[in-house]
């Protein structure tokens, strides 16, 4: 019989945050932590931090906007292990801060697009001929609510009045990544779906990462909880081409 793989993650962003909170959860589920970072001494402490918690971890040289290393972190996975079983997208960032549509920059834009949207295709189509490897294998897109077309056009919805352009529609073009890698790939083995954390309290947030949780912000183990559930199904799992959240499923 078979030697069964060990299921190895690989999450990007994965120094600290909702990311860091998925990758110690899910470490001490079994699995094998690639963290994805693209600082090395914040990348290699994560790794030191999940090692002491008796995780097998390993970092991965990876800033989602440099085609190099990430063809270069797709080659080293390749080398050292041969497939990769879970690849979650969680490196993200927020450039623009509310400012009217018809002020805001497309400079801005373009940084928001490069990191939450590029940045997500890049990585994904570098490491699909590993997840195909591995086969089942799942890939989960860390979206955003704010990315959601049918909250913000519905005038009941709290996203109703809320203009960040740059960012909602990166999160937006998220989701449709989503849903036509979700068609490209299920019969390949591999499932595709988004999550929604929340607000969650981290530095993403603009706020120290050890600072209490303001009103309205929800805590990193409350984040990363739909993320962690979404990585923990069965590898034979058929769930796919989904946007979900803590409290279930949202409108695309």
């Amino acid at each position: 019989m078979a030697e069964e793989k060990v299921t190895l993650t690989l999450i990007t962003g994965a120094d600290k945050g909702i990311g860091f909170a998925t990758a110690q959860a899910l470490g001490k589920k079994g699995q094998h932590i690639l963290i994805g970072a693209r600082n090395p001494e914040r990348g290699v402490k994560a790794v030191e931090q999940l090692k002491n918690d008796g995780i097998k971890a390993d970092f991965i040289q990876l800033d989602v906007t440099d085609k190099a290393q990430i063809k270069a972190a797709a080659a080293k996975i390749k080398a050292d292990y041969g497939y990769l079983s879970i690849l979650i997208n969680n490196a993200g960032i927020a450039m623009d801060h509310h400012q009217p549509a018809s002020e805001l920059s497309t400079d801005t834009i373009r940084q928001d697009f490069d990191v939450n949207y590029f940045g997500l295709i890049d990585v994904t189509q570098a490491m699909i001929p590993l997840l195909k490897a591995a086969q089942p294998a799942k890939i989960i897109n860390v979206s955003s609510n704010m990315g959601s077309m049918g909250l913000a056009s519905d005038p009941n919805s709290r996203f109703y009045k809320v203009n960040s352009l740059g960012y909602q529609s990166s999160k937006a073009s998220v989701n449709f990544a989503t849903i036509i890698f979700s068609k490209e790939l299920a019969d390949e083995g591999i499932t595709v779906n988004s999550v929604n954390p929340g607000w969650t309290a981290t530095g993403f947030g603009g706020r120290p990462e050890d600072a209490p949780a303001p009103a309205g912000m929800q805590d990193v183990a409350t984040g990363a909880a739909q993320i962690i559930k979404m990585a923990s199904l069965p590898m034979n799992d058929k769930t796919t081409g989904t946007f979900t959240e803590n409290a279930g499923t949202l409108p695309w």
